[in-house]
Protein backbone atom coordinates (compact mmCIF):
# COMPACT_ATOMS: atom_id res chain seq x y z
CA UNK A 1 0.00 0.00 0.00
CA UNK A 2 1.04 3.54 -0.67
CA UNK A 3 -0.57 6.97 -0.27
CA UNK A 4 -1.78 9.73 -2.55
CA UNK A 5 -3.89 12.86 -2.51
CA UNK A 6 -7.29 12.08 -4.06
CA UNK A 7 -10.03 14.42 -5.24
CA UNK A 8 -13.60 13.07 -5.25
CA UNK A 9 -15.32 16.38 -6.10
CA UNK A 10 -14.12 19.72 -7.47
CA UNK A 11 -13.82 22.61 -5.06
CA UNK A 12 -11.58 24.36 -2.55
CA UNK A 13 -8.36 23.00 -1.02
CA UNK A 14 -10.38 20.94 1.45
CA UNK A 15 -11.52 18.51 -1.28
CA UNK A 16 -8.01 17.03 -1.38
CA UNK A 17 -7.87 13.87 0.75
CA UNK A 18 -4.82 11.85 1.86
CA UNK A 19 -5.73 8.24 1.15
CA UNK A 20 -4.26 4.77 0.85
CA UNK A 21 -4.08 3.61 -2.76
CA UNK A 22 -2.95 0.58 -4.70
CA UNK A 23 -0.49 1.08 -7.55
CA UNK A 24 -0.29 -1.69 -10.15
CA UNK A 25 2.84 -3.02 -11.83
CA UNK A 26 3.91 -1.02 -14.88
CA UNK A 27 2.33 -2.04 -18.17
CA UNK A 28 3.89 -1.81 -21.64
CA UNK A 29 5.60 1.55 -22.13
CA UNK A 30 5.18 2.50 -18.47
CA UNK A 31 7.45 2.91 -15.46
CA UNK A 32 6.71 2.79 -11.73
CA UNK A 33 8.19 5.75 -9.85
CA UNK A 34 8.97 6.13 -6.17
CA UNK A 35 8.63 9.88 -5.85
CA UNK A 36 10.68 11.91 -3.41
CA UNK A 37 9.50 15.42 -4.32
CA UNK A 38 6.49 16.91 -6.10
CA UNK A 39 6.25 20.39 -7.62
CA UNK A 40 3.39 22.73 -6.66
CA UNK A 41 2.05 24.86 -9.53
CA UNK A 42 -0.90 27.17 -10.01
CA UNK A 43 -2.24 24.86 -12.70
CA UNK A 44 -2.92 22.42 -9.83
CA UNK A 45 -5.53 24.90 -8.57
CA UNK A 46 -7.24 24.96 -11.96
CA UNK A 47 -7.34 21.15 -11.95
CA UNK A 48 -8.62 20.96 -8.36
CA UNK A 49 -11.45 23.44 -8.97
CA UNK A 50 -12.57 21.87 -12.23
CA UNK A 51 -11.47 24.79 -14.39
CA UNK A 52 -9.41 22.12 -16.17
CA UNK A 53 -11.81 19.13 -15.90
CA UNK A 54 -10.35 15.65 -15.61
CA UNK A 55 -11.64 12.56 -17.43
CA UNK A 56 -13.09 11.01 -14.27
CA UNK A 57 -13.47 11.35 -10.52
CA UNK A 58 -11.79 10.55 -8.22
CA UNK A 59 -8.29 11.43 -9.41
CA UNK A 60 -4.87 12.42 -8.08
CA UNK A 61 -3.83 16.00 -8.94
CA UNK A 62 -0.36 17.38 -9.64
CA UNK A 63 1.67 17.85 -12.81
CA UNK A 64 5.30 17.55 -11.77
CA UNK A 65 7.57 15.30 -9.79
CA UNK A 66 10.95 13.65 -9.36
CA UNK A 67 12.20 10.39 -7.94
CA UNK A 68 13.58 6.98 -8.75
CA UNK A 69 12.34 4.28 -11.10
CA UNK A 70 11.28 1.14 -9.21
CA UNK A 71 10.29 -0.96 -12.23
CA UNK A 72 9.85 -0.66 -15.99
CA UNK A 73 7.25 -2.22 -18.24
CA UNK A 74 7.68 -4.11 -21.48
CA UNK A 75 9.17 -2.15 -24.35
CA UNK A 76 10.99 0.41 -22.17
CA UNK A 77 14.58 0.18 -23.33
CA UNK A 78 16.15 3.57 -22.52
CA UNK A 79 15.30 3.59 -18.80
CA UNK A 80 15.93 1.14 -15.97
CA UNK A 81 15.30 0.58 -12.28
CA UNK A 82 17.35 2.97 -10.17
CA UNK A 83 17.40 5.82 -12.70
CA UNK A 84 16.73 9.27 -11.25
CA UNK A 85 14.09 11.00 -13.34
CA UNK A 86 11.71 13.95 -13.41
CA UNK A 87 8.72 15.05 -15.46
CA UNK A 88 6.04 17.66 -16.07
CA UNK A 89 2.64 16.10 -16.83
CA UNK A 90 0.49 14.04 -17.01
CA UNK A 91 -1.76 14.68 -14.00
CA UNK A 92 -1.19 12.42 -11.00
CA UNK A 93 1.96 13.58 -9.22
CA UNK A 94 0.55 14.08 -5.69
CA UNK A 95 1.47 10.51 -4.78
CA UNK A 96 4.22 8.56 -3.03
CA UNK A 97 4.34 6.12 -5.96
CA UNK A 98 2.85 6.42 -9.44
CA UNK A 99 2.74 4.90 -12.88
CA UNK A 100 3.68 7.14 -15.79
CA UNK A 101 4.37 6.72 -19.49
CA UNK A 102 8.09 6.26 -20.04
CA UNK A 103 8.16 8.74 -22.92
CA UNK A 104 7.07 11.55 -20.54
CA UNK A 105 10.06 11.40 -18.19
CA UNK A 106 13.68 12.48 -18.51
CA UNK A 107 16.83 11.40 -16.69
CA UNK A 108 18.24 13.89 -14.23
CA UNK A 109 22.02 14.23 -13.73
CA UNK A 110 23.50 13.64 -10.27
CA UNK A 111 24.43 17.32 -10.08
CA UNK A 112 20.73 18.27 -9.70
CA UNK A 113 19.03 17.29 -6.40
CA UNK A 114 15.54 15.78 -6.39
CA UNK A 115 13.89 18.86 -4.89
CA UNK A 116 15.39 21.06 -7.58
CA UNK A 117 14.35 18.59 -10.27
CA UNK A 118 10.78 18.51 -8.97
CA UNK A 119 10.59 22.31 -8.87
CA UNK A 120 12.14 23.04 -12.24
CA UNK A 121 10.43 20.88 -14.84
CA UNK A 122 7.06 22.54 -15.40
CA UNK A 123 8.11 26.09 -14.56
CA UNK A 124 11.53 25.87 -16.19
CA UNK A 125 10.32 24.27 -19.40
CA UNK A 126 7.54 26.87 -19.50
CA UNK A 127 10.13 29.65 -19.55
CA UNK A 128 12.12 27.78 -22.18
CA UNK A 129 9.23 27.57 -24.64
CA UNK A 130 8.11 31.14 -23.88
CA UNK A 131 11.59 32.51 -24.57
CA UNK A 132 12.72 30.18 -27.36
CA UNK A 133 9.57 29.10 -29.22
CA UNK A 134 6.60 31.38 -28.60
CA UNK A 135 8.84 34.44 -28.99
CA UNK A 136 12.56 34.19 -29.73
CA UNK A 137 14.03 36.41 -27.03
CA UNK A 138 17.26 38.16 -28.03
CA UNK A 139 19.61 40.55 -26.21
CA UNK A 140 17.74 43.51 -27.74
CA UNK A 141 14.31 42.25 -26.59
CA UNK A 142 12.33 44.31 -24.09
CA UNK A 143 9.60 42.35 -22.31
CA UNK A 144 7.00 42.78 -19.60
CA UNK A 145 6.68 39.75 -17.34
CA UNK A 146 3.83 39.71 -14.83
CA UNK A 147 4.18 37.87 -11.49
CA UNK A 148 7.94 38.11 -11.75
CA UNK A 149 8.46 36.97 -8.14
CA UNK A 150 6.60 33.69 -8.63
CA UNK A 151 8.16 30.36 -9.51
CA UNK A 152 8.00 30.87 -13.29
CA UNK A 153 8.84 34.56 -12.87
CA UNK A 154 12.08 34.08 -10.95
CA UNK A 155 13.29 31.57 -13.53
CA UNK A 156 12.33 34.06 -16.27
CA UNK A 157 14.26 36.85 -14.55
CA UNK A 158 17.43 34.75 -14.52
CA UNK A 159 17.02 33.37 -18.03
CA UNK A 160 16.35 36.85 -19.46
CA UNK A 161 19.48 38.15 -17.74
CA UNK A 162 21.44 35.18 -19.12
CA UNK A 163 20.28 36.08 -22.64
CA UNK A 164 20.92 39.79 -22.05
CA UNK A 165 17.31 40.89 -22.58
CA UNK A 166 15.52 43.65 -20.69
CA UNK A 167 12.86 42.27 -18.34
CA UNK A 168 10.36 44.63 -16.76
CA UNK A 169 8.52 42.71 -14.08
CA UNK A 170 5.47 43.23 -11.90
CA UNK A 171 4.73 42.03 -8.37
CA UNK A 172 2.35 42.97 -5.57
CA UNK A 173 4.74 44.05 -2.79
CA UNK A 174 8.00 45.94 -2.52
CA UNK A 175 9.59 42.83 -1.00
CA UNK A 176 8.62 40.73 -4.00
CA UNK A 177 9.93 43.43 -6.33
CA UNK A 178 13.29 43.38 -4.55
CA UNK A 179 13.39 39.59 -4.76
CA UNK A 180 12.81 39.62 -8.52
CA UNK A 181 15.47 42.30 -9.01
CA UNK A 182 17.91 40.17 -7.03
CA UNK A 183 17.20 37.36 -9.51
CA UNK A 184 17.91 39.48 -12.56
CA UNK A 185 14.88 41.61 -13.40
CA UNK A 186 16.01 44.85 -15.03
CA UNK A 187 13.12 46.90 -13.62
CA UNK A 188 10.28 46.04 -11.24
CA UNK A 189 6.83 47.60 -10.81
CA UNK A 190 4.66 47.23 -7.70
CA UNK A 191 1.24 47.02 -9.32
CA UNK A 192 -0.48 47.89 -6.02
CA UNK A 193 1.24 51.27 -5.74
CA UNK A 194 2.09 52.09 -9.38
CA UNK A 195 0.22 52.18 -12.69
CA UNK A 196 2.11 49.47 -14.55
CA UNK A 197 1.07 50.75 -17.99
CA UNK A 198 2.30 54.27 -17.30
CA UNK A 199 5.50 52.95 -15.75
CA UNK A 200 6.23 50.69 -18.73
CA UNK A 201 5.76 53.63 -21.07
CA UNK A 202 8.18 55.64 -18.95
CA UNK A 203 10.78 52.88 -18.82
CA UNK A 204 10.63 52.32 -22.60
CA UNK A 205 10.59 56.03 -23.54
CA UNK A 206 7.05 55.59 -24.82
CA UNK A 207 7.96 52.81 -27.26
CA UNK A 208 6.45 49.87 -25.38
CA UNK A 209 7.60 46.26 -25.21
CA UNK A 210 8.26 43.67 -27.89
CA UNK A 211 6.41 41.00 -25.91
CA UNK A 212 4.27 40.74 -22.78
CA UNK A 213 4.09 37.48 -20.83
CA UNK A 214 0.89 37.44 -18.77
CA UNK A 215 -0.12 34.60 -16.44
CA UNK A 216 -2.58 36.77 -14.49
CA UNK A 217 -5.41 36.94 -17.03
CA UNK A 218 -8.57 38.98 -16.67
CA UNK A 219 -7.29 41.80 -14.45
CA UNK A 220 -4.15 42.58 -16.48
CA UNK A 221 -5.18 41.74 -20.05
CA UNK A 222 -6.15 45.19 -21.32
CA UNK A 223 -3.29 46.92 -19.55
CA UNK A 224 -0.86 44.40 -21.00
CA UNK A 225 -2.00 45.24 -24.52
CA UNK A 226 -1.29 48.91 -23.83
CA UNK A 227 2.30 48.03 -22.93
CA UNK A 228 3.13 46.68 -26.39
CA UNK A 229 4.74 48.45 -29.31
CA UNK A 230 3.09 48.09 -32.75
CA UNK A 231 3.23 44.48 -33.97
CA UNK A 232 4.05 43.35 -30.43
CA UNK A 233 3.06 39.93 -29.09
CA UNK A 234 0.72 39.39 -26.12
CA UNK A 235 1.31 35.95 -24.60
CA UNK A 236 -1.39 34.93 -22.14
CA UNK A 237 -0.35 31.67 -20.47
CA UNK A 238 -2.31 31.61 -17.22
CA UNK A 239 -5.35 33.03 -15.45
CA UNK A 240 -4.53 33.63 -11.78
CA UNK A 241 -7.13 36.46 -11.64
CA UNK A 242 -9.65 34.57 -13.76
CA UNK A 243 -9.92 33.72 -17.46
CA UNK A 244 -10.06 36.37 -20.16
CA UNK A 245 -13.65 36.46 -21.39
CA UNK A 246 -15.58 38.36 -24.06
CA UNK A 247 -12.37 39.50 -25.72
CA UNK A 248 -12.89 41.85 -28.66
CA UNK A 249 -10.27 40.98 -31.26
CA UNK A 250 -10.65 44.42 -32.88
CA UNK A 251 -8.63 45.73 -29.93
CA UNK A 252 -5.56 44.14 -31.51
CA UNK A 253 -5.97 46.34 -34.58
CA UNK A 254 -6.65 49.54 -32.68
CA UNK A 255 -3.68 49.09 -30.37
CA UNK A 256 -1.10 48.60 -33.10
CA UNK A 257 -1.82 45.47 -35.19
CA UNK A 258 -0.84 43.34 -32.23
CA UNK A 259 -0.46 39.58 -32.09
CA UNK A 260 -1.99 37.43 -29.34
CA UNK A 261 -1.47 33.78 -28.44
CA UNK A 262 -2.56 31.39 -25.70
CA UNK A 263 0.11 28.66 -25.64
CA UNK A 264 0.56 25.70 -23.34
CA UNK A 265 3.71 23.78 -22.48
CA UNK A 266 2.17 20.44 -23.32
CA UNK A 267 1.85 21.26 -27.01
CA UNK A 268 5.52 22.19 -27.12
CA UNK A 269 6.63 18.90 -25.53
CA UNK A 270 4.04 16.56 -27.06
CA UNK A 271 6.72 14.80 -29.12
CA UNK A 272 9.44 13.05 -27.13
CA UNK A 273 12.15 14.68 -29.23
CA UNK A 274 10.77 18.11 -28.31
CA UNK A 275 10.55 17.13 -24.65
CA UNK A 276 14.18 16.02 -24.61
CA UNK A 277 15.32 19.19 -26.39
CA UNK A 278 13.35 21.44 -24.05
CA UNK A 279 14.42 19.62 -20.89
CA UNK A 280 18.00 19.46 -22.15
CA UNK A 281 18.17 23.25 -22.52
CA UNK A 282 16.71 23.65 -19.03
CA UNK A 283 19.14 21.17 -17.47
CA UNK A 284 22.00 23.01 -19.18
CA UNK A 285 21.16 26.44 -17.73
CA UNK A 286 20.56 24.94 -14.28
CA UNK A 287 23.81 22.94 -14.30
CA UNK A 288 25.75 25.99 -15.51
CA UNK A 289 24.40 28.11 -12.66
CA UNK A 290 22.72 30.61 -15.00
CA UNK A 291 19.35 29.63 -13.49
CA UNK A 292 19.00 28.74 -9.82
CA UNK A 293 15.78 27.32 -8.43
CA UNK A 294 14.48 29.36 -5.53
CA UNK A 295 12.66 26.79 -3.36
CA UNK A 296 11.24 29.04 -0.67
CA UNK A 297 8.59 26.68 0.71
CA UNK A 298 8.39 22.96 1.38
CA UNK A 299 5.42 21.03 2.77
CA UNK A 300 4.76 17.37 3.43
CA UNK A 301 2.71 15.96 0.57
CA UNK A 302 -0.04 15.01 3.02
CA UNK A 303 -0.34 18.74 3.85
CA UNK A 304 -1.21 19.73 0.28
CA UNK A 305 -4.37 21.47 1.55
CA UNK A 306 -2.26 24.00 3.47
CA UNK A 307 0.09 24.43 0.51
CA UNK A 308 -2.82 25.24 -1.80
CA UNK A 309 -4.27 27.74 0.65
CA UNK A 310 -0.94 29.54 0.91
CA UNK A 311 -0.48 29.51 -2.86
CA UNK A 312 -3.91 31.02 -3.51
CA UNK A 313 -3.39 33.62 -0.77
CA UNK A 314 -0.18 34.68 -2.57
CA UNK A 315 1.87 33.88 0.52
CA UNK A 316 4.45 32.00 -1.51
CA UNK A 317 7.38 33.22 -3.58
CA UNK A 318 9.59 31.30 -5.96
CA UNK A 319 9.04 27.56 -6.10
CA UNK A 320 7.24 25.25 -3.69
CA UNK A 321 7.91 21.54 -3.28
CA UNK A 322 5.81 18.85 -1.59
CA UNK A 323 7.90 16.10 0.06
CA UNK A 324 6.80 12.48 0.26
CA UNK A 325 8.90 11.32 3.18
Amino acid sequence: MTHAIRIHEYGGPEVMKWEEVVVAAPGPGEVLLKQTAVGLNYIDVYVRTGAYPQPALPFTPGMEGAGEILAVGAGVDDLKSGDRVAYAGPVGSYAEDRLIAADRIVKIPDTIPDQTAAAMMLQGMTVRYLFRKTFDVKPDTTMLFHAAAGGVGLIACQWAKHIGATLIGTAGTDEKCELAKAYGATHMINYNTEDFVARVKELTDGKGCDVVYDSIGQSTCLGSLDCLKPFGLFVTFGAASGPITDFDVKLLAGKGSLYMTRPTLFTYIAQRSDLLETAGDLIHVVESGAVKLNINQTYDLKDAVTAHRDLEARKTTGSTVLLTG
